[in-house]
């Protein structure tokens, strides 16, 4: 079985499998795919070979000149359409011969930093719904809402692959403003849409979770598993970038105190800030980094309240979040908004 994957991406790397369909998408549209990847600092030829790697700030910065030279403000709506599980190479082959679309999922949130390292997902479960969210930690990263709107349509491509088509989920979230055009997003999703929300994530009944994956082979499964593990363990393990990754989630569900993150590395929370000080930093450092991305994300992106974010962020009240915010900004949240706007 030939598995073409030979490393793990570096921190702030994506491999450009998902981004395939760019350049035939732009075709479509009347355009020379050469000169708008060449104006977001790419080469074409990388789009002959799924397996080649790009940063992830670069697939940013190119959804947004696609969106723009195009004319398009939903352009990573149509280039999410175009993706599914086989353009998640290794990773989407491990969740397409899982046993159950729950193990499926948890393979997606286990192992997708083996191919790209500036978001994370997440799958929770809560009240009967399974939300499957997908949350950018990269920081300086341009094109957030085009990326935003493709992780959606191949997260909604990959469930219906998995489920089947009777599969419907109950609403999508959105962590940005209402477009100006709906009617891209009704048609291809027909469920309810909500936006400037604090995570953007799919959210379905969770008994879907249970249903087998029509032809999974749990020998490939375990090939391509054995294959991925043998992959991380030659690859650097830098704890400061781990946390950081895991923050972006933990923050959003609230579960980002000393013992629930040491606990995620099997640390105990005094061997956790020892190690993170050899790097010199510390777990509040790394969390209050984390607060600082969320807020300006959600300033800048959405339309929620000062209240609305200080209690996304667990801060008592939106004046304890304005003193943590003009800290690390050196101005109210309210002026760094207005000033963006």
């Amino acid at each position: 079985m030939h598995l073409p994957q030979k490393s793990v991406v570096a921190e702030g790397k994506i491999r450009i499998g998902p981004l395939i369909a760019i350049p035939q998408l732009l075709r479509e549209q009347g355009i020379d795919p050469e000169g708008v990847i060449s104006e977001a600092g790419l080469e074409l030829l990388l789009f002959d070979d799924p397996e080649n790697v790009v940063s992830f700030a670069s697939a940013g910065r190119l959804l947004k000149v696609c969106a723009e030279r195009s004319r398009c403000p939903y352009f990573g709506l149509l280039a999410g359409q175009r993706t599914g599980l086989s353009s998640l190479g290794l990773v989407g082959l491990l969740a397409r011969h899982s046993p159950t679309v729950g193990a499926a999922l948890r393979s997606l949130v286990l192992y997708l930093h083996v191919h790209e390292r500036g978001a994370v997902p997440a799958l929770t479960v809560e009240h009967g719904l399974a939300v499957i969210s997908y949350s950018i930690y990269q920081q300086g990263v341009e094109g957030i809402t085009q990326i935003q709107d493709m992780a959606m349509a191949v997260t909604f491509n990959i469930l219906q692959g998995l489920c089947g088509p009777a599969w419907r989920p109950t609403e999508l979230l959105f962590s940005h403003h209402l477009p100006d055009r709906l009617g891209p997003y009704r048609q291809f999703f027909k469920v309810p849409l909500r936006f400037d929300m604090e995570q953007t994530a799919v959210v379905f009944p969770a008994h879907w979770l249970e249903r087998p994956v029509v032809g999974a082979d749990p020998w490939v499964r375990r090939i391509i598993e054995q294959h991925i593990v043998e992959l991380e363990k030659l690859s650097p393990h830098d704890l400061a970038s781990q946390i950081r990754r895991v923050l972006r989630v933990l923050l959003l569900t609230h579960s980002s105190s000393a013992r629930q993150v040491a606990a995620l590395f099997s640390l105990h929370p005094r061997t956790l800030n020892r190690r993170l000080q050899v790097q010199g930093t510390t777990l509040q450092t790394l969390i209050d980094e984390g607060r600082y991305a969320i807020a300006r994300h959600l300033l800048e992106n959405t339309r929620m309240s000062m209240g609305q974010i200080s209690a996304v962020l667990d801060y008592s009240d939106a004046s304890a979040f304005t003193r943590a915010f003009r800290r690390w900004a050196g101005v109210a949240p309210m002026t760094w908004r207005s000033e963006r706007s």
